[in-house]
């Protein structure tokens, strides 16, 4: 799944193309990588995000096309 669409899904960016600008912007990365918004994402990857000042750090737990609203925060666990 595209980085883009996991942080859409997942519900940690609200809007695809918001989590799109900000790949595009280098503030996401994974495994320590800067990622683009078409980057892979697999179960297990560590996700780092900047958002201004604050850093937000999250392992993917698993990969779902669509989800609840109460069910996207267990497609990941904050680190």
């Amino acid at each position: 799944m595209r980085i883009d669409k996991y942080l859409k899904i997942s519900r940690i960016i609200k809007r695809r193309t918001v989590a799109n600008e900000a790949c595009n912007a280098e503030r996401v990365s994974i495994n320590g990588k800067i990622a683009k918004a078409g980057t892979e994402v697999k179960i297990g990857d560590i996700i780092e995000i900047k958002f201004g000042n604050n850093f937000l750090k999250v392992e993917v737990l698993s990969l779902k096309e669509s989800t609840k609203k109460e069910d996207a925060a267990s497609m990941y666990k904050t680190l």
